[in-house]
């Protein structure tokens, strides 16, 4: 079920939770519910910050200060932080390589013997 887009996952575990038999079956949906609308509010926390929305504009949304919100949405942060490492990792990469390539290129050929 984790495949599914928050929104969808989350109507699936409405549609659950309306037909569920005994308090456990409800519970179960009702924890789909929860995990799905988590996914749900990280994702548009992740494209809010993507789309230059602020710590503190995010913190008054929900009644918190940026510190606030920045520890409540720690997670979407750290996600933030590795992908920007990582793509900073693999530009030094390629251009190292490009360097490399461009050295050995560079590089003098041994005269021929005459």
């Amino acid at each position: 079920m984790a495949s599914k887009n928050p929104a969808k996952r989350i109507l699936a575990a409405l549609g659950a939770l309306d037909v569920a038999d005994g308090p456990i079956g409800r519970l179960e949906a009702a924890r789909q519910l929860r995990e799905a609308a988590e996914e749900l509010e990280a994702t548009q926390v992740e494209a809010a910050r993507k789309a230059g929305v602020t710590w503190h504009q995010i913190g008054a949304c929900y009644g918190l200060t940026k510190q606030g919100a920045q520890q409540r949405f720690r997670a979407v942060r750290d996600k933030a932080k590795a992908e920007t490492a990582a793509a900073a990792a693999a530009a030094a990469a390629a251009a190292a390589a490009a360097a490399a390539v461009d050295s050995k290129n560079a590089a003098p050929k041994p005269a021929s013997p005459a």
